[in-house]
């Protein structure tokens, strides 16, 4: 039980950080039109707005379609990792219920004997 509880509280917390990471990422994304996407790239035929950068050699990679890729695949890591974060939420608090802690520690005691 106590492993479970542990586990479960790392892998939660972790979780949150992960989604709070995602949303921050996407929030300044998009409020920067892509622009620190690009911020790697020294040429001056990028425009100012990522959604319209070119390919150039002085990039180490393409840049055509890096705002929308990264916006689609922010998303669903971010859903994904709100998902997981709850979901070890919910162990956690099997955990405790296990160990007989909790909210309805003794009434769940109760109903399994």
């Amino acid at each position: 039980h106590w492993t479970l509880l542990s586990v479960s509280l790392l892998n939660c917390l972790l979780s949150t950080a992960c989604s709070v990471g995602l949303a921050l990422a996407i929030a300044l994304t998009v409020h920067g039109r892509g622009t620190h996407l690009v911020r790697g790239c020294n040429s001056s035929a990028l425009p100012a707005d990522a959604r319209t950068a070119i390919a150039t050699n002085d990039c180490p990679f393409n840049t055509t379609r890096i705002y929308d890729t990264a916006l689609a695949l922010w998303f669903p890591s971010l859903l994904l990792a709100a998902a997981e974060a709850v979901l070890s939420g919910r162990c956690c608090l099997v955990a405790l219920v296990f160990r007989g802690i909790g909210p309805c520690a003794h009434s769940c005691e109760k109903e399994q004997v």
